[in-house]
């Protein structure tokens, strides 16, 4: 008898050693192979009397009384496993009666810590209906799993200071139209989504999510040439440098091309039309990007209209803007390259230079304060991505969650390679 006594007493020693929860100990254990489930019975070691009220956080010594919850942990092997934790209810002075506050518990779903993790992991790198299809769940239930993971991740984690940000929308569809993305330039990732591409929709993000002090420590934003952007920051943000993202710019330039294109070839009739059927992307792609067999169709295509060249060459050196770090020197080429369309008779490329003089300033701050170009497209193409995994995202909290995740594991990824 005695030794069956001491076997039982190691095998409930080796299942708590297994289980890994501190202060837990295991007191029965429960197989089933055909089901392939594993059932453990948990309770408090002798000596672990520390009890914490899960309102407030007091430190009690006494139990009002115990219940008995059941919770899904990770598989152990091929065995689904269950732990029925056995648990205390404290009387607290300011709170009443409540449950004890347990590390391995976050919640009040019947999942544990660690199982929430391993869900919350394959949703980064899947979608939420495969994660469901691995786990066996619902899929609003992997859902809320993720969205609690995410919560306490941004819980535990200190924000960065915004010094450099970035503003840019996303076109969501015809009913739910833009959505507005503020973005921290220096660490890459995004800070806020709002409906709407208006003034008030950046309103109130200056009001809602930063002090007085934090919009005045702001030294540079990067914005498109979108209006109502500007006017928000020069209400709530006076002293930052207003700066025009590049590749917006850039944008306005193969608009430009694309319209001479247009009313070079378009306008000569079916032949000419059928020339550049389907090269519409060489205009579109820079000379360094394309191979030796692209330019030499674009050199052909260039042979037959050279005002559709001087539109091109025109757009590609204009990149080189952005290359200078004096603003007299950015001042001159753009003046340059302004006089390059004298007689040249582009109504596209002279309405594009326009639209350069009447933003000179916001292109020459770039000279007085450098920020990373680029980012903010990033940041965008990161969020497109999760809206097509995920189809879709009717909480953007849930979403803003997920796109400062996928952002912070990238940024620790790249400081443990150069760290190694």
């Amino acid at each position: 008898m005695g030794t069956l006594v001491t076997l039982q007493r190691m095998r409930e020693s080796d299942w708590s050693k297994v289980l890994g929860w501190p202060g837990y100990k295991v007191y029965r254990d429960e197989v089933n192979e055909p089901l392939k489930t594993l059932t453990l019975w948990v309770r408090r070691k002798r000596g672990n009397r520390k009890l914490v009220c899960s309102g407030c956080g007091r430190k009690l010594t006494e139990a009002y009384d115990t219940y008995e919850r059941e919770v899904r942990d990770l598989p152990c092997f091929e065995f689904r496993t269950t732990v029925v934790v056995e648990l205390y209810r404290v009387r607290c002075p300011d709170c009443g009666v409540k449950t004890e506050k347990v590390p391995q518990l976050p919640s009040k779903a019947p999942f544990s810590k660690r199982f929430e993790e391993a869900v919350g992991l394959a949703c980064e790198s899947a979608a939420v209906r495969r994660v469901a299809r691995q786990f066996r769940l619902a899929s609003s239930t992997v859902r809320a799993i993720d969205l609690r993971y995410l919560q306490r991740w941004a819980a535990g984690r200190r924000k960065p200071a915004l010094r450099q940000m970035g503003m840019d929308e996303i076109y969501l569809g015809k009913k739910q139209k833009f959505l507005t993305v503020v973005s921290n330039l220096q660490t890459g990732e995004p800070l806020w989504f709002g409906r709407e591409r208006k003034k008030e929709t950046l309103d109130e993000f200056f009001q809602t999510q930063l002090s007085a002090f934090q919009r005045g420590a702001i030294q540079a934003a990067c914005v498109d040439m979108h209006e109502p952007y500007r006017m928000s920051l020069e209400q709530w943000a006076p002293q930052c440098r207003l700066i025009y993202d590049k590749f917006h710019v850039m944008k306005h330039a193969n608009e430009a091309v694309s319209e001479v294109r247009k009313a070079e070839f378009f306008r000569k009739g079916g032949a000419a039309r059928d020339l550049i059927k389907g090269k519409h992307w060489l205009w579109l792609t820079r000379w360094v990007h394309l191979s030796t067999n692209k330019k030499r169709q674009l050199n052909a295509l260039f042979a037959l209209n050279r005002r559709v060249m001087k539109a091109y060459l025109l757009k590609e050196s204009l990149d080189r803007l952005w290359s200078y770090t004096y603003e007299g020197a950015m001042l001159r080429y753009l003046q340059n390259w302004i006089d390059q369309l004298r007689w040249q008779r582009l109504k596209p490329m002279e309405k594009l230079a326009r639209m350069l003089l009447n933003h000179l300033e916001g292109i020459l701050n770039y000279c007085r304060t450098k920020v990373p170009l680029g980012v903010v497209e990033a940041i965008n193409g990161n969020i497109k991505a999760l809206l097509r995994r995920g189809r879709g995202y009717r909480d953007l909290d849930y979403l803003l969650l997920k796109a400062q995740r996928l952002a912070a594991t990238k940024t620790e990824f790249v400081a443990f390679q150069k760290a190694a």
